[in-house]
């Protein structure tokens, strides 16, 4: 069984965050699908919205929802070659630059 390092501020910061203040549990969800197929913010993945809805058993529409929200709140950042291209999805972890984790 392989294991997955989660940073503690995913789980006591960003959790509360996202499932209670925002109140979008589908967003911490498709969190740690990126989290695990980025390997941790260590690198792009390509995955299209339906590679997602699988993933993690979320409706496309609930992924689309969610993505939107990462995008906004600034933990995810989106990039496409071409308007209709699978999008690679890097994720973005300021609290990495303050609290040196």
């Amino acid at each position: 069984m392989e294991r997955v390092s989660l940073d503690a501020y995913v789980l006591d910061a960003l959790m509360p965050d996202l499932v209670g203040h925002d109140r979008r549990p589908s967003a911490l969800i498709v969190f740690l699908l990126l989290w695990r197929r980025t390997d941790g913010g260590a690198r792009a993945a390509g995955l299209s919205l339906r590679m997602i809805a699988d993933g993690t058993g979320l409706s496309l529409r609930a992924v689309q929802l969610a993505l939107a929200l990462l995008k906004r709140r600034q933990l995810i950042e989106v990039k496409r070659r071409a308007p209709t291209a699978v999008p690679r999805f890097s994720l973005r972890c300021p609290w990495r630059r303050r609290y040196g984790s």
